[in-house]
């Protein structure tokens, strides 16, 4: 063994040693240390807040799916009969003042086949209906016709007929 060649890998050694803990205790000293804790917070809070909003749609969601299923009002034939002295089909749509064969095709196709569904666009709706059929049509003024086609799926026939008779052709 010659010990002449260990300085050769002795005194390289030391140097990177004590280069290392050098490097180290100099970078540990000129670092600083970040405080996320607000950061943190902050997006915990929001986390906490989503959470919830998400547990109240969820809650609602729950509620209209619980929510009992409403049935349909039996269509009464003898009481509208018995009102208009003619037989009345069930979602005849001419039953409404002011809609014809024509204007009741117009909403058929437009996906109104019902009193029920008629009951529940707006005026707006039924107008836009209307001008799809050009300018024949703007004479009619749809304002009365959900009004009335409630009364007729509820079977009001007394209260309609009533209506009709006090109004000139259905309009307000």
């Amino acid at each position: 063994m010659d010990f002449s060649n260990i300085w050769c890998w002795l005194i390289p050694a030391l140097v990177g040693i004590i280069s290392g803990i050098l490097g180290y205790l100099i970078g540990k000293g000129s670092s600083t240390t970040i405080d996320n804790s607000a950061d943190l917070k902050l997006w915990k809070d929001k986390n906490t807040k989503l959470q919830a909003d998400l547990d109240s749609c969820t809650n609602k969601l729950s509620a209209k799916a619980a929510a009992p299923v409403v049935t349909a009002i039996p269509f009464d034939a003898n009481a509208a009969k018995a009102a208009f002295g003619k037989v009345i089909k069930q979602d005849d749509l001419k039953v409404v003042e002011g809609i014809g064969p024509k204007i009741e095709e117009m909403f058929h196709k437009s996906g109104i086949k019902t009193w029920k569904e008629l009951s529940e666009i707006a005026v707006a709706k039924c107008q836009q209906i209307l001008d799809g059929g050009g300018e024949r049509y703007k004479v009619h003024d749809p304002a009365s016709w959900p009004m009335q086609s409630k009364m007729c799926y509820e079977n009001k026939w007394s209260e309609l007929f009533k209506w009709q008779e006090e109004h000139d052709h259905g309009k307000l």
